[in-house]
C-alpha cells in the first residue's frame, strides 16, 4: 500500500494540487526570508525615521493584494480541469458515506445492473472517472491524498469529483471529517489497476453468489437464521438491503470493517464474534451465544463469497 501523501500524486488532479502545494511552500518561504531580512536590516541600521505610511501601504496592502490575486488566478486556472465536461468514455461511480462505512456502486456495462461493493473503490488506470459523492446520514469527507483534493459530503447534496489515475496501486482514504465514535475506523481503500484487470473484476462483481457446499452450506443457513440477511445483501440469497454493506463478494476485498481487519485467514471469525470489541458502536451486533461450529460454518460461508 502506498503512503498517504500529497507529495506522491497518482492522478492528474493530484499532480496539479501537488504543484500548487510546492508553489505555496516556496512563496511562504520567500516571504519569511524577506521579512527576516528586513527585520535584520532594521536592527542593524537602528534608524528612527522609518516611512511608516509607505510600509503600511506597500507591505500591508499592495504586496498582499498582488500576491493573493495572482495565487487566486493561478489556482483557478490549474483547477479548472477538475470541473471539466464529462469525457465520453468516463466511468461514473457512486460513493456514499455511511456510519461508518463506504458504499460504492457501479453499473455493469454488459447487463446494465447496479453492482454494489463496500469500502473498496476500484478504478481503471488511464481512463477518466467521475465520482458522484453523497452522504446518507451526517457530514463525511472523501479524501485520498494521492488522487485528489478533499470533498465534504453534506447530507442532501450531491458532489462530484474527477480522477484520472496514472499509476496502479492501493491508496488509503480515511474519512476526513469527524462523523461519530468510529470516524477513525472508516477507511476507504482505492485500488487503481490496469483496464483489463478492472474489467474482469467488474464482470465478476456483477455475478450472483454461487451455491456453497459442506460447512459453507451450513453457514448459509446460519446466515439466514441468525438475522444477517436483515441488514446485508447477498445477491441470489437475500433481498437488497442498505443497512449494512453488500456481502455478495466480500471475500474478494482487501479488508473487513472499513479497514479494521486485513482480509486474511481467520478474519471473518474474528469479525463476526468480536465486532463490538474491534469497532465499538458499530451497528452490527456481535454473534454472541453461538457455538463454535456455527461460527466456523458462517465464516466458511463468507469466505466462499468471492
Amino acid at each position: 500500500m502506498n503512503p498517504a501523501s500529497v507529495f506522491a500524486p497518482a492522478s492528474l488532479q493530484a499532480a496539479r494540487l501537488t504543484e500548487m502545494t510546492w508553489l505555496l511552500i516556496g512563496l511562504t518561504t520567500l516571504v519569511a526570508l524577506v521579512t527576516l531580512a528586513c527585520a535584520a536590516l532594521a536592527l542593524r541600521r537602528r534608524r528612527r525615521d522609518v516611512p511608516v505610511a509607505a510600509w503600511i501601504v506597500g507591505g500591508g496592502l499592495v504586496m498582499p493584494i498582488g500576491v493573493l490575486s495572482a495565487l487566486l488566478l493561478y489556482g483557478t486556472w490549474r483547477t479548472d480541469a477538475a470541473s471539466a465536461a464529462l469525457a465520453p468514455n468516463a466511468l461514473v461511480v457512486s460513493v456514499t458515506g455511511r456510519l461508518w462505512w463506504w458504499e460504492i456502486r457501479y453499473v455493469d456495462p454488459a447487463s446494465g445492473r447496479s453492482v454494489a461493493v463496500a469500502n473498496e473503490l476500484r478504478l481503471p488506470v488511464g481512463r477518466p472517472v467521475r465520482l458522484a459523492l453523497a452522504s446518507a446520514d451526517v457530514i463525511h469527507s472523501f479524501w485520498v491524498p494521492e488522487l485528489g483534493g478533499k470533498v465534504d459530503l453534506v447530507p442532501g447534496r450531491l458532489h462530484h469529483v474527477s480522477i484520472d489515475a496514472v499509476r496502479p496501486g492501493v491508496y488509503r482514504g480515511p474519512c476526513a471529517e469527524f462523523c461519530g465514535t468510529q470516524h477513525a475506523r472508516m477507511t476507504l481503500h482505492v485500488v487503481a489497476e490496469e483496464p483489463a484487470a478492472f474489467d474482469r473484476w467488474l464482470a465478476g462483481q456483477a455475478v450472483d453468489a454461487g451455491e456453497p457446499a459442506g460447512a459453507a452450506a451450513r453457514g448459509r443457513v446460519a446466515f439466514a437464521e441468525r438475522g444477517c440477511a436483515a441488514c446485508h445483501t447477498v445477491r441470489g440469497v437475500s433481498e437488497a438491503r442498505t443497512v449494512g454493506p453488500d456481502l455478495t463478494h466480500v471475500a474478494s476485498r482487501l479488508h473487513l470493517g472499513a479497514g479494521v481487519l486485513r482480509n486474511e485467514p481467520g478474519a471473518f471469525g474474528r469479525w463476526i464474534t468480536g465486532v463490538q470489541a474491534l469497532k465499538p458502536g458499530a451497528h452490527m451486533p456481535a454473534l454472541d451465544g453461538a457455538d463454535a461450529a456455527t461460527v466456523d460454518a458462517l465464516a466458511a460461508y463468507l469466505e466462499t463469497l468471492r
